[in-house]
C-alpha cells in the first residue's frame, strides 16, 4: 500500500526497487539506541522502549536478512516468480528497519520545544506557523487507520516540506519520493502498554521528546 500524502503538491509514487548487490552485502544489524530505555520517561515508558527496540525492530531486521538470503538464491536461480513473491516481505521488513532506525534518532530525552534556524523558517513558510504544523502532523498521525506512521518529509523536487501518512511499514522515500525528516510511529506497539488505545494521548506526549537537532540536521543534509 502506498503512502497517503496529506499536503498539497504533486508526488511521485515509486515502486520499491529490488535490493541490489545481495551477493556481497553485509547482514543488517539492530542499531543501538543513543539513550537508555528509560530515558524518555515519563512520556514513553522504559518497558515500551525495550519491547519496541529489542523485540519489534529486531524482528524486522531478522526477517529482512532472511528475505534477502532467499532473494539472493532466487536471483542465482533466475527464479523471477520467487523474486516477485518476496517483494512484499522485503518492503515490509525493510521499511520497518528503515523507519525505526530514523525514529530512534528523532527522539531524545533532551528533546521537545520548537526547532530553530532554517527548519523553523521552512515550517513557518510551508505551514504558516509551528503550531499549525504540529496540529496538522498530529491530526494526520491520529487519522492513520490501523497501523502506520505520520511523517514530515522534504519534497526535493518542489523544495518544500510536506506531511504524509504511511500505512503499515511503508517507507516514506521508497513509496512517495519524500525524504524523511521526522517520523511518528503510530503502531499500537509504540504506545499501547502506556496509553492503551488512546492514540491522541501518546501523540500529545511524544512532542516532549522530539529531537529537533536531529530533524534539523536531516533537513540541512537533504538540501545539499
Amino acid at each position: 500500500m502506498l503512502c497517503r500524502l496529506a499536503s498539497v503538491g504533486r508526488s511521485s509514487a515509486k515502486v520499491v526497487a529490488p535490493l541490489g548487490c545481495l551477493a556481497s552485502r553485509q547482514k543488517h544489524t539492530l542499531p543501538d539506541l543513543p539513550y537508555d530505555y528509560g530515558a524518555l520517561q515519563p512520556h514513553i515508558s522504559a518497558e515500551i522502549m525495550q519491547l519496541h527496540h529489542s523485540k519489534h525492530h529486531a524482528t524486522y531486521v531478522n526477517n529482512l536478512n532472511v528475505a534477502e538470503e532467499k532473494y539472493k538464491e532466487a536471483l542465482a536461480k533466475g527464479d523471477v516468480t520467487a523474486q516477485v513473491s518476496l517483494q512484499p516481505t522485503l518492503k515490509f521488513n525493510g521499511g520497518g528497519h528503515i523507519n525505526h532506525t530514523i525514529f530512534w534518532t528523532n527522539l531524545s530525552p533532551n528533546g521537545g520545544g520548537e526547532p530553530k534556524g532554517e527548519l523553523m523558517d521552512a515550517i513557518k513558510r510551508d505551514f504558516g506557523s509551528f503550531a499549525k504544523f504540529k496540529e496538522k502532523l498530529t491530526a494526520v498521525s491520529v487519522g492513520v487507520q490501523g497501523s502506520g506512521w505520520g511523517w514530515l518529509g522534504y519534497n526535493k523536487e518542489q523544495g518544500h516540506l510536506q506531511i504524509a501518512a504511511c500505512a503499515n511499514q511503508d517507507p516514506l522515500q521508497g513509496t512517495t519520493g519524500l525524504i524523511p525528516l521526522l517520523g511518528i510511529d503510530v503502531w499500537e506497539h509504540a504506545y499501547y502498554l502506556q496509553y492503551k488505545n488512546v492514540r491522541p494521548d501518546y501523540l500529545k506526549a511524544i512532542w516532549n521528546v522530539i529531537n529537533w537537532d536531529n530533524v534539523s540536521s536531516r533537513y540541512a543534509d537533504c538540501k545539499k
